[in-house]
């Protein structure tokens, strides 16, 4: 189940780079390359792909926490302090899902636990 939540949670996550940078599913407008929003979609895309293969699963990881707590307090907490209020629930989900899997680890289905079984 590890490994599923990673994979679903790593797939949902990577839609909000695809929608910034392919505009799909949805596009949610021209984004510029350097600006705030731009650098953000480029992190999602690249470690929000990394995490789902399970590869540099908790590093990946561990970087993603880190751009949710970033976006909760620069783009959710200065609205409200509570997350309800201020449309911030899904960041701070986003945030301690990939701070446990830092910790947990990727799982049996990835990449990086592939690489570590002795050949047979």
């Amino acid at each position: 189940m590890l490994s599923v939540l990673r994979i679903m949670t790593a797939l949902l996550f990577l839609a909000h780079g695809t929608s910034k940078y392919f505009g799909f599913p949805v596009s949610i407008g021209e984004i510029k390359m350097l600006s705030l929003f731009g650098v953000a979609g480029l992190i999602e895309l690249v470690f929000g792909t990394l995490l789902t293969l399970g590869l540099f699963s908790r590093l990946a990881a561990f970087i993603l926490s880190g751009e949710m707590a970033f976006a909760y307090f620069i783009g959710h907490a200065p609205k409200s302090f509570f997350p309800l209020a201020n449309n911030g629930e899904p960041a701070v989900l986003f945030c301690f899902i990939f701070l446990y899997l830092a910790f947990a680890g990727p799982g049996p289905w990835s990449i990086d636990t592939m690489r570590r079984l002795p050949a047979s």
